[in-house]
């Protein structure tokens, strides 16, 4: 009695061909002697082999369908053995990694890489935003072949080793039986096509090198290392394919006056220790224009003022950070007489003119504390 290969592989025998190979796969990954060694199931494993041989041929399909037999004159082999059985073998490697192997020759066109520069900008362009002009060296369709590759008035032809399918195919045996296997073309490379006459400009690549300008839009906030992305700005790809992305990437400049932590400013003013005394207002040249720095009476070395609102613009959302200005207070090294006695006079008024062994543990004089810096202490 024949061999029901429909019933072997669990389907009905109107089932298409995406049917049974879906059958077949599924069965390959639980009956694969290396999955299961059991002699039974080894057994179990050729007859849904010898079954996919048959119904996966159309030819062989349409043989079996009208009850003659599909192995005669077929090279070998028949439902019991892996005799020539194994021409669909990717099918079953397919059955494993559970992707199809790619079929067919490949496209010259493909997508071409992201590409990445780097712009500084100054402060003031980061902390409001500005727009710049880059200049970019990437590749670009070929204008003499229009990105085909070939030279005007010729074009691609089909290859003659692989017949324009891409891969070629070889018969080997193995423990499995004849197993075929299928490898890129090597005259065509898997593309099915032949370039004769390359493109003189681009030399059969589609792209050539150029330089040229592109504006750019910086926004109010970039910090070091943001990076801004241009869709479709960057290499063109292989055969005149689409462009990658091009990223620019920011470095901010360091500015003289001010240094950025987030997106808050900051700085230093120096003051005569009078001025800290008596107060005063320092003009501060800041992004915004002159401002006055108050300072009050008695402020202290180290003490810091925020100007509100004086920053960089926050990047996302409104606002902007503020503006530290860090107070150092300076104290004189040298005093010609006069100084000298008016400081005296001062120190005295204020009661801190006193032998220094007088001044209890951890206490120290205006009259004192001057001196030590005099004297460089």
């Amino acid at each position: 009695m024949a061999t029901d290969y429909y019933a072997v592989l669990g389907v009905p025998r109107d089932a298409s061909q995406d049917q049974i190979k879906k059958a077949f796969r599924r069965l390959a990954r639980e009956l694969h002697p290396d999955v299961n060694p059991d002699p039974k199931t080894q057994e179990r494993f050729k007859e849904i082999n010898a079954a996919y041989e048959v119904l996966s041929d159309p030819q062989k399909k349409q043989v079996y369908d009208l009850g003659g037999d599909p192995m005669s004159g077929a090279g070998g082999g028949g439902a019991g053995g892996f005799g020539g059985g194994f021409g669909n073998f990717s099918d079953i490697m397919d059955a494993f990694f559970g992707t199809a192997s790619q079929r067919g020759p490949r496209s010259r066109t493909r997508r071409g890489q992201d590409a990445m520069i780097r712009l500084d900008v100054e402060l003031n362009e980061a902390a409001f935003g500005t727009t710049k002009d880059i200049q970019v060296d990437t590749a670009v369709v070929c204008t003499t072949c229009s990105g085909e590759g070939a030279a005007p008035g010729t074009s691609a032809q089909t290859c003659d080793m692989c017949r324009g399918r891409g891969e070629v195919s070889q018969v080997t045996r193995s423990f499995l039986g004849q197993v075929m296997t299928s490898r890129p073309c090597p005259q065509c490379q898997g593309f099915g096509t032949v370039v004769p006459t390359p493109c003189p400009e681009c030399a059969g690549d589609g792209r050539i090198r150029s330089r040229r300008t592109l504006t750019v839009k910086i926004p109010a906030g970039v910090d070091n290392g943001t990076r801004i992305q241009l869709a479709g700005e960057g290499e063109v790809g292989p055969g005149g394919g689409p462009a990658g992305d091009l990223y620019v990437e920011i470095h901010e400049v360091p500015h003289p006056v001010f240094q950025r932590r987030g997106d808050d400013m900051h700085c230093t003013v120096t003051i005569p220790m009078t001025a800290a005394s008596l107060g005063t207002k320092v003009p501060l040249e800041t992004l915004d224009g002159l401002e006055e720095v108050d300072i009050r009476p008695g402020t202290q070395s180290g003490q810091s003022i925020p100007l509100h609102q004086r920053g960089v613009t926050h990047l996302r959302g409104g606002g902007r950070g503020d503006l530290i200005v860090h107070v150092e207070v300076t104290t004189p090294t040298k005093l010609d007489p006069e100084q000298e006695e008016l400081l005296r006079r001062l120190s005295k008024l204020r009661g801190e003119e006193r032998p220094v062994g007088e001044f209890k543990p951890g206490q120290q004089g205006l009259f004192s504390r001057l001196k030590d810096a005099f004297n460089g202490r």
